[in-house]
């Protein structure tokens, strides 16, 4: 079992930052692929970044546009999600989640384990 506890959330003016913390138990976590995805009000949950076993391989949305960095450290059993130039459009509850599959994988039926979320509220 691996259990996922995000935090750094918060409420952030357009083009601030914010970087969020997903905190990982479990002593398989250097094995998982993480990925962190996010939902808007009255929108489904879709993926935004995701990171291989090792760091080696990721995959970012469409909408990043070079403005997020997905990270991990497996000593701190920590993934990392860097949130630059913010806009209105990316507020929503930031879920962190984590796949038996090594690999980088972008879907949400990829995913074993998911934390509970923070929010994230850009103000334009």
């Amino acid at each position: 079992q691996v259990q996922l506890v995000e935090v750094g959330g918060g409420l952030v003016q357009a083009g601030g930052s914010l970087r969020l913390s997903c905190a990982a138990s479990g002593r398989t976590f250097s094995w998982y692929g993480m990925a962190w995805f996010r939902q808007a009000p009255g929108k489904e949950r879709e993926f935004v970044a995701a990171i291989s076993w090792n760091g080696g391989i990721t995959y970012y949305a469409d909408f990043v546009k070079d403005r997020f960095t997905i990270s991990r450290d497996n000593a701190q059993i920590t993934a990392y999600l860097q949130m630059n130039g913010l806009e209105p459009e990316d507020t929503g509850v930031y879920y962190c989640a984590a796949s038996r599959n090594p690999a980088a994988a972008r879907t949400i039926v990829d995913y074993d384990y998911w934390g509970q979320g923070t929010q994230v509220t850009v103000s334009s």
